[in-house]
Parts: structure tokens; sequence; C-alpha cells
């Protein structure tokens, strides 16, 4: 029973960061048909392209669970299938926060000088850092120390 509750905690978790992948890629895919799109520089349209590869990594990632899922249900699994889909999750998210990065550095590229958007986007990286992951991992080594 442990296992379902944990399966149904994971599923939330992704619907919350697959819905942000499919408002970001959905963007990317169409930045390109934009008549300015020509208009970036080679850089920009460089870090364009790694974006979307990128979003289209995340996608696969933060996907995979649910096939992974779909595919071995019935095979009394679902301990494997959470080992898999956590790290699965966990890859999407790594990779999730590198798109938002590469996305985030083109738009301030575009709107901002070079320098200052540098600057901004390895703020906003450092916070996800932070948010994502060091306090995560923090709360459960300090819950873990408290034991």
């Amino acid at each position: 029973m442990r296992a379902n509750r944990r399966w149904g905690e994971l599923l939330q978790e992704l619907r919350v960061a697959q819905t942000a992948v499919q408002i970001l890629f959905g963007f990317l895919l169409a930045l390109v048909f934009q008549p300015a799109f020509r208009d970036l520089s080679e850089t920009d349209q460089s870090i364009y392209v790694i974006t979307t590869l990128l979003g289209a990594a995340t996608t696969g990632a933060l996907v995979g669970p649910v096939s992974f899922h779909r595919l071995v249900t019935g095979r009394r699994m679902k301990p494997q299938i959470l080992v898999w889909a956590s790290r699965m999750t966990l890859v999407g998210l790594v990779l999730l926060l590198c798109t938002v990065t590469s996305a985030l550095l083109l738009v301030l590229r575009v709107a901002l000088d070079n320098t200052l958007a540098l600057f901004l986007v390895a703020g906003i990286v450092a916070w996800f850092i932070l948010s994502w992951f060091v306090l995560p991992v923090w709360a459960r080594i300090t819950q873990s120390a408290s034991r």
C-alpha cells in the first residue's frame, strides 16, 4: 500500500513539472517561426537550438515515469518502478533547470546587455539550485540527524 501512496505522490509532482515543461517547450517550438527569429545573432540561434533540445530531453525524462509504469503495470513491480521513476524525475528536474536557464539566457541576451543577462541568469540558477535541491537535501539531513 505504501508503494501505491508514493506512486500517487510522484504523479502529482510530475503533473506540476510537466505543465511547466509543456508551456516552455510549446513557446520554444513556436519561436523559430517568428519573423524576428532570423534577426537573432548566430550565438542566440545556437542558444535557441540548445534550449529546444534540452526542452525535448526534459519532456522525455518527465513523461518517462508514466510510460515506464504503463509498460510494466500488473507485474508486481511497483517498488522497482518507484525507484526508476524517481530517478527519471530527478533527471527531468535537472534538465528542466538547464532548459529554463538556457531559455532565460536567450531572452535576457535579447532584452539586455550580455553581461547583465549573465549576472541575472546566474542569480536565478543559484535560486533554483537552492530551492529545488539544497533546501530539500538540508531538510533531509537535519531530519535524519534529529532521529
